[in-house]
């Protein structure tokens, strides 16, 4: 790819990449890539393929990509906890599941009130243990993506399990489809995207209570192609998020100040490599890597 795969919009993103960085195509043929989780332990990325309900690992010693896993439960997103563990979001189970390092799987969340989970979507995991993710239908809403099902759950929630596998509790209940989240890089505020078809994709930002309560939820940022999915934090608080058009960055004031531009929609990212510096691409049929002179908040 070209010079061109950076789009700068303000000066502000000049710091961001530099001009001889390449956008890498590492891997092709899935249907819908999604949810890369970076080990560093493995130096590897493991990702989702959705609706070949597999789950992928490339690895960045040799360049080889292999099957992690399949089936996978339909799994779409996850994220590596603080004890090196897999934490991943199953649309076809219909639940939140932890793999331990002995490779057995333990149920983190699969029902509320009694009633079953919508279909996880996204998880992330703060540095007290305690497990966070949205629930939308869209893993319910055809066999594509998971198994089509009947909505229990009263709305799409964004939930909060007590560190330790304690109780499981609403903490966000007014998104219209609640997707990706991410924690700042000090978690005093939680990012949660919104897909909602009733408005367009945006970026809702909370406050976040000693206790996990959440508090405001305003508007941060609104999508300006396609829309918002997966995003993370680097560690001076810019937001690197999918678009229709590759990655978004935003200052932490919430402004667009330039893309990665890549040549399929972008569904999710994940920082990885030795230095925290090389932002892994999910795009729709492949996984795509650029190094960056800046480094992804540490979440491990």
């Amino acid at each position: 790819m070209a010079a061109s795969d950076f789009e700068v919009l303000d000066e502000r993103f000049a710091a961001c990449f530099k001009g001889t960085a390449r956008v890498e195509k590492l891997f092709e043929g899935c249907r819908w890539a999604e949810g890369p989780a970076w080990f560093p332990l493995m130096r590897s990325v493991v990702w989702s393929d959705i609706p070949n309900d597999r789950m992928l690992r490339w690895d960045e010693t040799t360049g080889a990509t292999g099957v992690f896993r399949y089936p996978a439960g339909y799994t779409n997103g996850n994220t590596v906890d603080r004890a090196g563990r897999l934490v991943s979001c199953e649309h076809g189970n219909r639940r939140v599941t932890r793999t331990e390092h002995d490779g057995s799987i333990t149920v983190i969340a699969d029902a509320h009130k009694g009633k079953q989970l919508n279909s996880p979507n996204d998880v992330v995991v703060k540095s007290d243990g305690s497990i966070w993710f949205t629930d939308p239908p869209y893993g319910i809403e055809s066999d594509y993506e998971g198994h089509k099902g009947e909505v229990e759950q009263a709305g799409n929630y964004v939930y909060r399990v007590d560190p330790g596998g304690g109780e499981i509790r609403v903490v966000a209940d007014d998104l219209d489809r609640p997707n990706g989240l991410a924690f700042s890089p000090d978690e005093s505020r939680l990012v949660v995207s919104d897909t909602g078809r009733a408005r367009s994709s945006h970026l809702r930002i909370f406050d976040v209570a000693g206790d996990g309560t959440l508090s405001g939820g305003e508007d941060f940022a609104t999508c300006t192609v396609g829309g918002f999915d997966g995003f993370r934090f680097d560690t001076e608080g810019r937001i690197w998020t999918s678009a229709g058009d590759g990655v978004h960055c935003l200052d932490p004031d919430g402004t667009l100040i330039g893309k990665v531009k890549v040549p399929e929609v972008v569904a999710n990212v994940v920082f990885g490599g030795a230095k925290r510096n090389r932002l892994f691409i999910c795009g729709t049929t492949s996984l795509y890597a650029v190094m960056l002179p800046v480094q992804g908040a540490k979440t491990f």
